[in-house]
């Protein structure tokens, strides 16, 4: 019969030893606290003593409680991932993202966590299933997207773990799989811009030639009022954006909303543009749609950028490629600074790691350049002191005879070293003679 223990209670029955807890959890469905009493298999009798059993028994409190203490009161682990994402996860991310932000990480994480884990247990979850999901969505979407999908696996189960719904973070070790899909890094040359620009109607033409020379972004670009533009100045200031057909005071970063300069032609060009406009006033949108709003970006993508890509033969024709393409062509034409402040990125990684590009053109001038400063280093030296050459051994410097009186002392020594190299030499010459045969050991010169 069981005996009741503080941790537990262990009962032997059969030949092995069962041990039993209670447990104090949360009951997500009533929002009240329960007690539910959990059985574990300790091991057999023959193996371990009662005392034993008790260990035993204690660490395995430990390992699913993640205290040796009984007394702790955990959320029940048996909710599903779904239920947990839903209710408990989304609702602390909503004071953090922004409305139309918070709607299309929601569809994400639903598309590609809830879809598949849907009714799936918190307590089930280990890393190697985490990771072969993840693995897995490597193979069919963009690197941005796993990204993505792994920082969300891990802020879930982060919070799962906080919430004390789970002892453990299965998702704390996940790694990024290896083998990734390329991401776009499509660009255009001049020539293909300005191509694109003598396609264009005037007002769209004006559009596309502020969002190239200034970079914008489409959400920033079509939310350009004329209160927003200085022609005394040549400047036009960001004030909001638009985004999911709303009107926003905000932008992507904290340095989106910004005042920017733009070229005195181009000032010119919108200056002649606001006198043909629908509607000049100080409150309406520099490119309004015909009914007076703002243009939808997709929209323009697909009536105006995808027809001028089927046209012109262009690889890509996006508000993302141009936004890129300035960012490569412009940093022949600045500093890195200067390209990051175009972009108005906050970090000048952004700006280097992801928008700027290499040009293959550069890179081969570059190596060029390289080649013929070495060379006209090497063609600027005289001959002898050119790579490879062989140079002419210096003649040993001879010792300068002493003038000085010689001592009897070194006359002595002179004259013994003198008899010592003889002898040596003669004692050389009788071995070679006995070693070698005659006729190769003979002077030539007497033959």
């Amino acid at each position: 019969m069981g005996h009741s223990h503080q941790k537990g209670w262990v009962v032997a029955r059969g030949k092995k030893w069962y041990g039993y807890f209670r447990r104090t959890v949360m009951d997500v469905a009533s929002n009240e606290i329960k007690t539910k009493i959990v059985p574990v298999v300790l091991g057999a009798q023959s193996q371990m003593t009662k005392f034993k059993a008790h260990e035993a028994l204690e660490r395995e409190i430990a390992k699913l409680t993640g205290q040796s203490n009984g007394n702790r009161i955990v959320n029940d682990g048996s909710v599903t991932f779904g239920w947990f994402v839903r209710n408990r996860f989304f609702p602390l991310k909503e004071a953090q993202w922004k409305e139309e932000t918070a709607k299309v990480k929601q569809r994400l994480i639903e598309n590609d966590l809830v879809e598949e884990f849907e009714e799936v247990p918190l307590e089930n979850f280990d890393k190697f299933t985490l990771q072969v999901h993840l693995n897995k969505l490597a193979k069919t979407r963009s690197r941005d997207r796993v990204l993505q999908m792994r920082a969300y696996l891990r802020d879930i189960f982060a919070e799962a773990a906080d919430q004390d719904f789970l002892s453990k973070d299965p998702a704390r070790k996940v790694r990024v799989p290896a083998q990734l899909r390329d991401t776009d890094r499509t660009t255009l040359t001049w020539d293909q811009l300005r191509k694109v620009l003598s396609e264009l109607s005037p007002r769209d033409r004006l559009l596309l030639e502020l969002d190239m020379t200034n970079a914008l972004r489409p959400s920033e670009l079509f939310a350009l009022r004329w209160k927003c533009f200085s022609a005394e100045e040549c400047t036009i200031a960001i004030q909001e954006t638009v985004y999911k057909g709303k009107i926003r005071p905000w932008g992507k970063t904290r340095r989106s909303l910004a005042t920017v300069p733009i070229p005195a032609q181009l000032s010119e060009d919108l200056a002649a543009w606001k006198l043909r406009c629908p509607d000049p006033s100080m409150e309406a949108f520099i490119f309004p749609s015909q009914s007076g709003s703002f243009l939808d970006a997709t929209n323009f993508r697909h009536r105006v950028l995808r027809k001028l890509e089927r046209d012109l033969g262009l690889p890509k024709l996006t508000f993302q490629v141009i936004r890129r393409t300035t960012a490569t062509l412009a940093q022949k034409l600045g500093t890195v600074k200067d390209v990051q402040g175009l972009l108005r990125h906050s970090r000048a990684a952004t700006t280097t790691d992801i928008y700027m590009q290499e040009i293959p053109e550069s890179v081969r001038a570059t190596v060029n350049s390289i080649h013929r400063k070495l060379k006209s280093e090497a063609s600027s030296r005289p001959p002898d002191a050119r790579v490879g050459s062989i140079q002419p051994r210096k003649p040993a410097r001879l010792r300068r005879p002493s003038l000085g009186k010689e001592s009897s002392r070194s006359r002595f020594f002179r004259r013994e070293s003198g008899r010592n190299f003889a002898h040596r030499s003669a004692h050389l010459d009788r071995f070679a003679t006995k070693l070698l045969p005659t006729s190769r050991y003979e002077n030539p010169a007497t033959r």
